[in-house]
């Protein structure tokens, strides 16, 4: 990618042409471009606007001269990168930005802003912004690849230092929970949030406070305490909600260090005064090998700190039945450890109080130990 103005795209090491001395070149450009035009070239990734470049002091019949030479291409309706060679990203993020009115008008949200802030692996399928209530960049023609939203709080959701222009992070999470389909969805941008320490769950909530209106409010309000708290996935949410607190289980402690001969490990759910602990398996079927480190891990704990195991899987937290049953298990489990624990959330929910259903469990004890 070549870039033919005297000055370079900060990101990139761009071979560039000099131009020669002289009040004007044959094409109608300064040889001795403005600061202005140069400034703003490095900040918007080599690409700016007909209307920019003129301001800045470049002549209107120069830019067309670079676009008919092939030295500038055509970004965006208006917009232009003032190079050769494929855009980088950013410079399509600036391009679509100058297009719907620049950053002072628009920034980059949803989805796009997730991507810049590290919560989506990957580019976002479509480019996504963000714009006052009252503007409209799209009255005259559509914007190809872009999804337009408008709000009438922008001033507090943008960010005001980031480049490229783009919502703060906690709009972002909750930006992405108002647009969500299931609060599986929702709770799974408030854990990459936390579980990558981008934000605090304590912050998520005061910019979900700021909404008048949002989708899954209150749902995610009572799953931020337990993001808080250490439960940093969608399967680990339904575990706290539907089988611990809804059948009065012991509080467990959510990532619980233990010190083993290979390092720090960390503990799903450890129930220290049952010795105890539950570990949540995060697909529904883990590879042979990683089988074979969680039994390992499993006995260690086992013979070396006393603390048995059971692993509870998507198939074992998928609905309410599953949850009720599993809590069944788990209360069968901890009330053979120590005091009875377990109490039914509702109708033909088979934990019993003050004793539970015997059924079939799968449980890693030291007495087993030489069987494995």
């Amino acid at each position: 990618m070549t870039l033919w103005i005297s000055t370079l795209v900060s990101t990139a090491p761009l071979p560039t042409r000099a131009s020669p001395s002289g009040p004007a070149d044959s094409d109608g450009m300064s040889s001795e471009l403005p600061r202005e035009f140069q400034r703003l070239l490095r900040d918007q990734h080599g690409v700016i606007t007909v209307r920019q470049a003129v301001s800045a002091g470049m002549a209107a019949k120069a830019v067309r001269a670079q676009v008919r030479a092939g030295r500038w291409q055509l970004m965006q309706r208006g917009v232009y990168a003032a190079f050769t060679g494929k855009p980088t990203r950013q410079a399509e993020l600036w391009a679509v930005l100058l297009r719907a009115g620049g950053p002072e008008t628009a920034v980059l949200s949803h989805q796009t802003a997730a991507e810049l802030w590290g919560l989506l692996d990957g580019q976002s399928r479509v480019i996504h912004l963000t714009v006052p209530h009252d503007c409209n960049p799209e009255r005259r023609t559509r914007i190809p690849g872009v999804v337009i939203h408008r709000s009438r709080s922008l001033a507090q959701a943008r960010h005001p230092v980031r480049m490229p222009p783009r919502t703060r992070l906690e709009e972002t999470v909750v930006d992405l929970i108002d647009q969500s389909r299931t609060f599986d969805e929702a709770y799974g941008w408030v854990c990459r949030a936390v579980g990558r320490r981008l934000t605090t769950a304590a912050r998520i909530r005061l910019a979900l406070a700021a909404r008048p209106r949002i989708r899954w409010r209150r749902e995610v309000e009572l799953a931020l305490g337990y993001a808080e708290d250490g439960a940093l996935s969608v399967l680990e949410y339904r575990y706290v909600h539907g089988v611990e607190r809804a059948h009065a289980l012991p509080v467990a402690t959510r990532q619980a260090r233990v010190r083993q001969a290979t390092g720090n490990r960390y503990l799903d759910n450890l129930y220290a005064d049952y010795r105890a602990c539950v570990e949540i398996d995060g697909t529904a079927a883990h590879p042979q090998d990683e089988q074979w480190r969680d039994n390992r891990r499993d006995r260690w704990n086992a013979a070396h700190q006393g603390i048995d195991t059971i692993r509870v899987g998507v198939p074992d937290l998928v609905n309410r039945a599953r949850q009720c049953r599993t809590a069944a298990d788990v209360a069968l489990w901890l009330s053979s450890r120590g005091p009875r624990v377990g109490r039914p959330c509702g109708p033909g929910c088979p934990v019993r109080l003050l004793g539970v259903l015997k059924t079939h469990i799968r449980v890693l004890s030291t007495p087993n130990l030489r069987t494995l």
